[in-house]
């Protein structure tokens, strides 16, 4: 069966600091290998590599990537079925309307979606766009399933196949049982980044964490064994953590050296640091070969393993660069939104992985629900601490219930949201440096008194930062015009620089016209 999988395009925010941006799409590509391993042929319709530098005003953000008219006219029609991805909520809005005008152009064709938002909302996805089915979870052994009974031809049933929503001939929506999740992952077959255009994601710095090198992402383990409240990860993978083999794991980042050139790998596990014994292994591994590579954990992981051995590992083997989350400096939130993490153990952590050349960052969210000005209080001493320690940077977000978790259902219950109304539906306050009242989840706090607080929390952390490390700033503007990375800060102003030349009148430039600047 030919099967064409898609890769939507996104929107971005172009001067927020530490906006996310897109990657290679390592979900798409690990279900581009599980389908073409089962026999099948396999195209890939990447809306975001095809057009890495062509962008539109969306809603005063960016859209990046090819526009609905330019994807609709490259389906390939040979396709009997297209697969497609979506990670994040607040692109729904955008790729609803974009599956409306596929299943227009392509009515013959089924459409088959998954991804964590889909997960998380199957029945309002499958009620509000013209989609065939939906798989649930993780994916590779339910797609095999679903498209070697779509390849037959033949009618079948359905309710059959566990992790999958799909809709009946009288239109009603019916989502399955999940699937049991994959035990054995060192089977599952290797992403086919053969079938994506990885030069072009890193020719326009389109890549996780730092840019050290060409760079491949990368999945050492799956799943995570906490339940945080604001996660979606208790319910797109349960709370099973499973890992590879360290060296299979290293025998993929060998191949990928050998065959694409790449000399930099981001991990986008949820946690890969959990078990002491798995990350040693990893980073011996590695040594013995002697690769001559760079790896790092821009998702974040925990801190309770990295220790005095752990830490010089880590740098000895390649890790450049790696965030810690503790969401929250206040023991109290930590306890509520039941992220288990200590304050003593994050301090260790940071003070070995200083001492072994790391260069650190550090994850915060305001406005919990139950969030106090006392909590974001001890927020900001945390963040001082850490800053004389040596972490360089930080990135505060305004909290914004994510489908499927536990506050999500709370601020239902609530009354605070609905899972239908798109204007709460899409965090795009997120991607804003303001938070507006109507996407403020903080029972104890305004609006203007969380986004005040923002400000003072990175005011804090900076200024704390470069005051007892003063040759910093110095660095980060160095390493900003050079256009080299070590840190969030200089990635940031690298970019700003980058889009500042590009934009100066020079003699010979034509004009750009009103199209938006390019965001990275």
């Amino acid at each position: 069966m030919r099967v064409q999988l898609f890769y939507p395009p996104t929107v971005v925010n172009p001067a927020m600091f530490g906006t996310p941006r897109p990657g290679p799409p390592l979900g798409l590509a690990y279900i581009a290998a599980a389908l073409r391993t089962a026999g099948h042929d396999c195209v890939v319709l990447d809306a975001i590599g095809e057009a890495p530098a062509q962008t539109a005003p969306a809603g005063g953000l960016i859209r990046l990537g090819l526009t609905d008219e330019q994807i609709v006219a490259r389906i390939d029609p040979a396709a009997a079925a297209i697969a497609i991805t979506n990670m994040f909520s607040f692109n729904w809005p955008m790729l609803r309307e974009l599956i409306r005008a596929i299943r227009t152009g392509h009515p013959d064709k089924t459409i088959v979606c998954g991804g964590e938002h889909f997960s998380a909302l199957p029945e309002l996805c499958m009620q509000s766009a013209p989609i065939d089915y939906i798989v649930m979870g993780e994916g590779e052994e339910v797609a095999t399933e679903l498209f070697a009974r779509l390849d037959t031809g033949a009618p079948f049933d359905p309710g059959a196949i566990r992790g999958i929503c799909w809709r009946r001939p009288d239109g009603e929506v019916v989502r399955n049982d999940r699937a049991e999740r994959t035990r054995q992952v060192d089977q599952i077959p290797w992403p086919a980044w053969d079938l994506f255009n990885l030069d072009a994601y890193n020719a326009n710095d389109l890549v996780g964490g730092m840019r050290y090198g060409l760079t491949v992402p990368i999945l050492a383990t799956r799943g995570c064994p906490y339940q945080c409240t604001y996660c979606s990860s208790p319910n797109m993978w349960t709370t099973r953590w499973y890992t590879r083999d360290p060296i299979d794991v290293v025998d993929e980042i060998e191949d990928a050296h050998r065959r694409f050139g790449a000399t930099n790998f981001p991990f986008q596990d949820l946690t890969m640091i959990v078990k002491k014994d798995w990350i040693v292994s990893f980073c011996h591994e590695i040594i013995r070969r002697g690769l001559d590579i760079t790896w790092q954990l821009p998702s974040g992981t925990r801190c309770e393993v990295v220790d005095a051995e752990v830490a010089p590992l880590l740098a000895g083997s390649g890790c450049r660069w790696l965030a810690y989350a503790p969401e929250s400096g206040s023991e109290r939130t930590r306890e509520l939104i039941k992220k288990k993490m200590k304050t003593a153990s994050l301090m260790r952590a940071v003070d070995e992985s200083v001492k072994a050349g790391l260069h650190l960052a550090t994850y915060i969210v305001i406005g919990f629900p139950h969030d106090t000005e006392d909590d974001l209080r001890e927020t900001a001493r945390l963040l001082r601490r850490l800053a004389r320690k040596g972490v360089e940077d930080i990135a505060v977000n305004f909290f914004f219930p994510i489908p499927a978790t536990e506050l999500f259902r709370y601020c239902e219950e609530k009354g605070r949201l609905r899972p239908d109304d798109e204007g709460l539906l899409a965090p795009l306050c997120g991607l804003r440096g303001y938070l507006e009242e109507r996407l403020n989840f903080c029972e104890h706090m305004t609006a203007r008194q969380l986004t005040w607080w923002k400000y003072r929390l990175a005011a804090n952390f900076y200024l704390t930062a470069w005051a007892t490390h003063p040759a910093r700033p110095f660095r980060i503007a160095v390493n900003a015009i050079r256009g080299r990375q070590t840190s969030t800060m200089e990635k940031f102003l690298g970019d700003m620089l980058r889009r500042a030349v590009r934009h100066l009148p020079l003699p010979g430039r034509r004009n750009r016209g009103a199209q938006p600047a390019l965001p990275y």
